[in-house]
Order: structure tokens, then sequence, then C-alpha cells
């Protein structure tokens, strides 16, 4: 999707800017939006070509040939979702739209069966000393723990491989020789992997102080290593990109019902009453995205949570977002949580 606003067309554009844009482009396909990026249409050489056999002329309207039923998919779908709607409609493409049906990517079958190498950075907390599952962490940090037959810091990392990520840095503390006896160098997964050690915990933000300067500038993405997930980590960097955000976290949507009444009062007096409400509230999944200034904004050494780093690049008049993924999500948390993993591993390709 990295190029996909280089198709894009306006319903004032003609013919002959759809010919030389499907011709200047690798994608082979144009998209006709409004003003507020709505889209309208998609334009093919196909299409085209229909246009021009009834009489249409190259410096008429680019809405007179194209198609107004595009395909679209949204954030959520996922990597095998989107080979599946390309395959039953024998389509190329996919629009990728957000909830208001605005344009956010553009996503070719072949880039979803052969990604391109992502140049940023993924760095991984895996430092901690996962206490809730004792005895089990007495002798192994918690993100090498078995999940199926691999560790979990294996099975996430693997999930960035087959997206395009290929630069890793692992924040390491508790029982580290045992994550870096595992990966190495990461020359075994045709990856880099460097380890950034905390001598003692910095919090969840802290170790960001410690990696190299020479990082590359472009967005950082940054989560722990103790979770099990199907989040398409493309995306969420495209969404922060697209937003231009400093930071974005990735949030998931959590319902709570209430099995009773609820009565809202003030100065004793009933001001509304809600039968069995459902509130839903967004919760952190320690998923983010972060620009090298953001990064750059932490100091050696200085304990910080990244709650508090957020706040702070908030204060500072920083765009901080967020992006809502309905993928397959747990946080191995507790021994329930590490149990479920182990059924649900089964399901993942």
């Amino acid at each position: 999707m990295t190029n996909w606003k280089d198709v894009v067309l306006t319903p004032k554009s003609t013919i002959r800017d759809a010919m030389r844009t499907l011709n200047d482009t690798a994608l082979r396909i144009a998209v006709v939006c409004d003003n507020n990026n709505k889209i309208l249409g998609t334009v093919t050489d196909g299409d085209i070509r229909r246009g021009l056999l009834v009489s249409c002329d190259m410096t008429d309207s680019v809405t007179t040939v194209m198609n107004r039923d595009p395909k679209t998919v949204t954030a959520s779908h996922t990597r095998q979702q989107r080979i599946e709607i390309m395959d039953k409609h024998g389509v190329l493409s996919l629009l990728v739209v957000d909830d208001k049906g605005h344009l956010i990517g553009l996503e070719t079958l072949h880039q979803v069966l052969h990604p391109e190498k992502i140049d940023n950075p993924v760095f991984i907390m895996a430092g901690g000393f996962g206490t809730r599952l004792r005895p089990l962490t007495d002798h192994c940090p918690k993100p090498m723990l078995p999940v199926g037959d691999k560790p979990m810091l294996e099975h996430l990392i693997n999930q960035f491989i087959r997206l395009g990520f290929h630069d890793f840095y692992i924040s390491t503390h508790y029982m580290s020789e045992v994550i870096r006896d595992h990966f190495d160098d990461g020359s075994k997964w045709n990856i880099s992997v460097t380890y950034i050690h905390e001598e003692s915990p910095l919090g969840t933000g802290g170790a960001l102080g410690l990696l190299p300067k020479n990082l590359p500038k472009l967005p950082l993405i940054m989560m722990n290593g103790d979770v099990l997930t199907k989040i398409d980590f493309k995306h969420l960097l495209d969404h922060h990109e697209f937003h231009q955000f400093d930071a974005t976290m990735c949030v998931r949507e959590l319902e709570h019902k209430v099995s009773f009444g609820v009565v809202e009062s003030q100065d004793n007096l009933i001001t509304a009453m809600v039968e069995k409400p459902t509130y839903r509230y967004h919760i952190n999944t320690g998923i983010y995205v972060l620009s090298p200034e953001c990064v750059a904004s932490v100091k050696p050494n200085i304990k910080i949570d990244l709650p508090t780093l957020l706040a702070e690049r908030m204060e500072k008049q920083e765009k901080v977002g967020i992006y809502t993924s309905y993928d397959y999500w747990l946080d191995i948390g507790q021994m329930a949580d590490y149990q479920k993993a182990q059924q649900d591993i089964k399901g993942f390709t």
C-alpha cells in the first residue's frame, strides 16, 4: 500500500490522465476519489479500452469509464481473507477503506503474496520477570516459554517476517542469555537482531533511550514480547503514516454488559435510568508506532512508561492517535492465558 497515493485521480481527471497514471505506476489500477478521499470508482486498462470502443474521447472525464463498484476491504481483514476475496472475485487489487468509506490504502495480489522488504525497525520488550507465570518462569524468561512447538517470541517475530520486516531490536533483562542463545544475530531467520540490555528495569518505555543513534529515520514499532497475535503490523504502520501521527497506540474494543439497571443521579435526584446497558471501551494492547522524534525524546537510563511518554508528547501538541485492531490478540499474562494460547496456536498458519 506504500504508493497508492500516486494512483488517485479526481472527477476532473480525463481518460488521458488515467492512461498516464497507469503507464507511470506499477499498480495497474487508478482510483477516482472526491475531495474528501471518498471512493467514486476505479479505472484499469480494460475499462479504458471498453470506453474507447463505445466512442468515448481521451478528453472525457475519467468518470465515464470507471468501475463504480470496486472491491474494498477494511484494515481488519486478515491477509488470508484478502487473498480469498481476490480469488473469489478474480481481481488483482483491493481498495482499503476506513469505517466511513474513505480510501486509506491499496493492496495488490502481488503485495499480499510477496511482501516487500520493510526497513522500519521493530523493538520488542522481552526483559520482564513473568512472576505471574511462576514456576514456569523460574528457569525461563516468559517470552521464551513454548507455545506449541516454538517460543512465543519466535511466533511474534515470524508474524513480522511474513509481512516483510527484518530489522529487530530486543530489550532484555531477566535471563537474557536464553533469548540471545536462541535468536543469536537473527541470521537463521534471514533477519538482523540487536540486543538492548537493561541493567535495571526502565519501565515500558525507558529502553528506547538505549537504542543506537543510527536507527533509520523511520517510524518504529514497539511492543511487548509476551503476546500472541495476528495483527497486521504493516496496516498499523500505514495507518500511522497516513495520519502523520507522532505516536500511535494500537487498541482493542472491550465490551462490558451490566446485568442490572444503572441509575444516574445528582444531589439525590435521579437524572437517568438505563436498563442493563452495554459500555464499550478502548484498551491498550501494548503495541505502539513511534516517530523518530518521539524515540529520540527518551534519554538514556531514564525510567519511563509508554503512557507517560505519550502524555508528554501530547503536552507538546504532538499528534498521538489510536489504531483499532479487530485481529486476534492475546496478552499471555497469567496461567489461564498461557493455557489458552496452547489451544489457539493450532489455528495459526
